[in-house]
């Protein structure tokens, strides 16, 4: 293969016309022969360049609405032809076939399109075909031929120019970017497809993401690690600015995803929540009037393990709060919004990061989640069940009262994000304890229960605030006696799924001990 291959001819079609103009007239400022399709070739006229349509080039107008332009011989054999092949060459001067050292396409908006709600037919639109096919062919060639797909890689392409041509290196990796580009655009069609056909497990599934940014490492400093984006637009940490701090580290973006889905469980007009996460589960959580209060109220769960944590707010972050969070080391403080008071606050903790979106996700939505095993990955749908009041189902004597049932609904919410098997106590709107992932449920609810009888030592309280405590269980309890620890702990009503073998023990047991107990019919593994 040549290593350095100058660029004579290039052929630009571009949806993204960002950059466009300044890479045209780069090019033609250093003899390239500019060829073009429909509203680049335009945009390229109107800027004074000289572009020769490719509709000249192939001898066929464009027709069928645009759908029909490049896929030609004249085309694809000037992208295709090995110019050291006496056969190819031979080809191209019988047929008149020029050929195409450059090509620079961008591919119609079929991501941005799904993103933005357009119907059926829209989407089907902006399938582009004549895009990937041109930028397959010129990157299998790229012996000989430069492919540009992204407008970042304009500058670099330029640099490459100013010796001469592009290096074999270079055309080796804007190959393997458009491979990858193109990849992306078919898995995000073939998700489409499967999202509208409503299809739970088409015979092929193919994930696809943008580098956002490379990662230090990963969980453990041996271990490299990157972090990309979907394209999609749910607000959290991958659309989220960082106003301040070093770099997130891989365990940060885990941490911060999950509390900030979390804290989004709690409608901001319904009042101020907060989450505390630590290693991916909540070490605290609470509601409160205020920010200030919902934080203190987390804090005060599990004050030890709220050191190095991550928080997250479901309103915008105020000065009162900010302060009170800057008392002890925090790594992230994700919230939609923070006051200039708040950031200037938190100016003074450089290694303090803190994250702002435009808002909470909706729990609600679907999507997938997926994760890799040995030869292969498990997909299954976003848990975004959801329980309320009218779901539950009273299955013992004594039924809860309204504020008990505030306290179990409140419960249930945190214990869908706890790594099971998982044990939530919550007390006037907030955890007073949490155990996870525990193998036997038994011991999630006596490590929550040791919790928090340390935190009351801590606090100078005479007992520990289990007592009298709603608690939620994430799975049915298969024998009465984690639910007799939850009931030496303190609590006084229950929430869990129910659909155990031994339901009417454990609701005998229950109404024994003198428990509320209330069936939501839903589990909240979270593994």
């Amino acid at each position: 293969m040549t290593d350095l291959v100058p660029v004579k001819r290039a052929l630009l079609s571009v949806s993204d016309k960002g950059g466009l103009i300044e890479l045209g007239q780069a090019l033609a400022a250093k003899g390239v022969d500019l060829v073009s399709t429909g509203g680049t070739a335009k945009a390229l006229r109107e800027a004074g360049l000289a572009v020769k349509d490719v509709a000249e080039l192939t001898g066929f107008p464009e027709m069928m609405d645009g759908r029909v332009k490049t896929l030609h011989p004249m085309v694809h054999g000037g992208l295709l032809a090995l110019r050291e092949d006496q056969g190819h060459l031979g080809s191209m001067a019988e047929h008149g076939i020029l050929p195409i050292d450059l090509l620079v396409v961008n591919l119609y908006p079929f991501e941005a399109t799904v993103a933005k709600g357009g119907d059926y037919d829209d989407c089907v639109e902006n399938i582009d075909i004549g895009g990937p096919a041109m930028l397959r062919a010129a990157a299998k060639n790229h012996a000989y031929v430069t492919v540009i797909t992204d407008p970042e890689d304009y500058a670099p392409l330029l640099a490459q120019l100013e010796q001469g041509g592009t290096t074999l290196r270079f055309r080796q990796e804007c190959a393997a970017n458009t491979y990858a580009r193109t990849a992306a655009y078919d898995a995000a069609v073939s998700t489409w497809f499967a999202k509208t056909l409503e299809t739970p497990a088409p015979r092929r599934r193919a994930f696809a993401g943008t580098l956002a940014q490379t990662l230090r490492y990963g969980e453990n400093p041996h271990q490299s690690a990157a972090f990309y984006t979907d394209g999609t637009s749910r607000q959290g940490v991958a659309t989220a600015r960082q106003h301040q701090g070093k770099e997130l580290s891989y365990n940060n973006i885990n941490d911060t995803d999950a509390a900030f889905e979390l804290v989004a469980e709690f409608d901001p007009a319904e009042g101020a929540a907060c989450a505390i996460i630590k290693h991916a589960n909540p070490c605290g959580v609470a509601k409160g009037k205020t920010l200030l209060e919902a934080y203190k109220a987390a804090f005060d769960c599990d004050r030890t393990s709220a050191f190095g944590g991550i928080v997250a707010l479901n309103q915008p972050l105020d000065a009162e709060t900010a302060q009170e969070i800057t008392g002890i080391f925090t790594e992230v403080v994700i919230a939609p919004g923070a006051s200039d008071e708040a950031k200037a606050i938190f100016a003074a903790k450089k290694n303090l990061r803190l994250l702002t979106t435009e808002g909470l996700p909706n729990v609600r939505d679907g999507g997938l989640t997926f994760r890799q095993v040995a030869g292969g990955f498990l997909v299954q749908g976003k848990d975004n069940g959801f329980v309320g009041l009218d779901d539950l189902k009273v299955v013992t004597k004594k039924a809860p009262t309204p504020e008990q049932m505030a306290d179990l609904l409140l419960a249930w919410k945190i214990a869908k994000h706890v790594k099971s098997n998982a044990i939530v106590y919550v007390k006037d709107g907030a955890t007073v304890g949490v155990g996870a992932g525990q193998m036997s449920r038994v011991d999630s609810a006596l490590i929550a229960a040791k919790k928090a009888e340390r935190m009351a030592e801590a606090l100078g309280l005479s007992q520990p605030l289990t007592i009298g405590s709603a608690v939620a269980s994430d799975a049915f309890f298969p024998f009465p006696d984690g639910l007799m620890e939850a009931a030496a702990a303190g609590a006084t009503c229950v929430i869990q799924p129910g659909g155990s073998m031994r339901d009417a023990e454990v609701i005998a047991a229950a109404d024994e001990a003198g428990l509320a107990m209330v069936f939501t019919g839903m589990r909240h593994f979270r593994h």
